[in-house]
C-alpha cells in the first residue's frame, strides 16, 4: 500500500453522537463539531442514542443526561459493559457535586455543566479523543495477521500485504472488533463515513478484496462470514 494514499485514507475525521433532546443546542453543536472537521450523528433520545452506539462505531459520545425514553445514567449502565473503552462526555443541567460524582462514577468519563461555552466543549471533546488514542494500540494482530495502525502495514506470517486505503479501513475495523461480528452498517459507517445502502453490495464487495489478500494463499482462513450478522476476524 502506498503510504502516501493510505494516509489520507486512515487519517479520517473522528465520527461523534451527540445524544440531546434540546434541538436547538443539539443542532448548535453538531454545526460548531463539524466545522472542527468532525463527523457528527445526532439523536434526541435515550434509546435511539444506545441504538447507534451499539450499532455503529464512534470515536466520542456526548451525551445528555435528561433525554426521554432512557435518561443518560441508564444509558451508560447498558453501553458501559459493550463499549469499555468508548469515551463519553456527559451534559448536565444538574450542578450538584454529587450528580456529576454519580455520572462519573456511573461510566462517564468528563462531565461539563450546562450552560458551557462551545469553545470549552470543543476543548474536551480534543483531550477525550487524544486519550483514548493514546489508550488503543496502535499495533493489532489476530493470529499471525498484525495490523500497524500507525505505519499503516499490515503482515500475514510475516509477509507483507498490500491494501488499498479502504481495504485497510475495512480490515482495520474488522481487527479493532477481533473476534466479534461487525455488521455491514458498521464496516460502512467507518470506512466510508455514511450510512449503510441495503441496496448496494459495496461492503462485500471490500469485504472480498481484504479476503483475498488475507486469507487467499494461506490455509487458516481468518476472515469470516456470519450469515444474516456480517463479518468477523478470528483465529479459533
Amino acid at each position: 500500500m502506498h503510504k502516501e494514499s493510505a494516509e489520507s485514507a486512515v487519517n479520517h475525521c473522528s465520527h461523534l453522537l451527540i445524544a440531546e433532546d434540546d434541538v436547538p443546542l443539539a443542532q448548535f453543536l453538531k454545526r460548531g463539531l463539524e466545522a472542527d472537521k468532525y463527523s457528527v450523528n445526532l439523536v434526541h433520545d435515550g434509546e435511539s442514542a444506545l441504538q447507534a452506539a451499539q450499532t455503529a462505531l464512534y470515536d466520542l459520545v456526548i451525551l445528555d443526561l435528561n433525554l426521554p425514553k432512557l435518561d443518560g445514567l441508564a444509558l451508560l449502565k447498558q453501553l458501559r459493559p459493550a463499549k469499555p473503552q468508548l469515551p463519553v462526555l456527559v451534559l448536565t443541567g444538574r450542578s450538584q457535586l454529587e450528580d456529576r460524582v454519580t455520572a462519573l462514577d456511573g461510566g462517564a468519563d468528563d462531565c461539563l455543566i450546562k450552560p458551557f461555552s462551545f469553545r470549552e466543549l470543543s476543548a474536551r471533546t480534543r483531550a477525550l479523543l487524544r486519550r483514548n488514542q493514546r489508550k488503543s494500540g496502535k499495533v493489532m494482530q489476530v493470529g499471525d495477521l498484525v495490523l500497524d495502525r500507525e505505519e499503516l502495514r499490515v503482515e500475514r506470517a510475516g509477509k507483507r500485504l498490500d491494501l488499498t486505503g479502504k481495504e485497510f479501513l475495512v480490515l482495520e475495523c474488522l481487527m479493532m472488533n477481533a473476534r466479534l461480528p461487525v455488521s455491514r452498517a458498521t464496516l460502512m459507517e467507518y470506512a466510508w463515513k455514511s450510512p449503510y445502502d441495503a441496496s448496494t453490495n459495496l461492503v462485500d464487495v471490500y469485504v472480498k478484496y481484504v479476503r483475498d489478500k488475507v486469507d487467499g494463499s494461506f490455509p487458516v482462513k481468518l476472515l469470516r462470514t456470519i450469515r444474516g450478522v456480517g463479518y468477523v476476524v478470528a483465529d479459533n
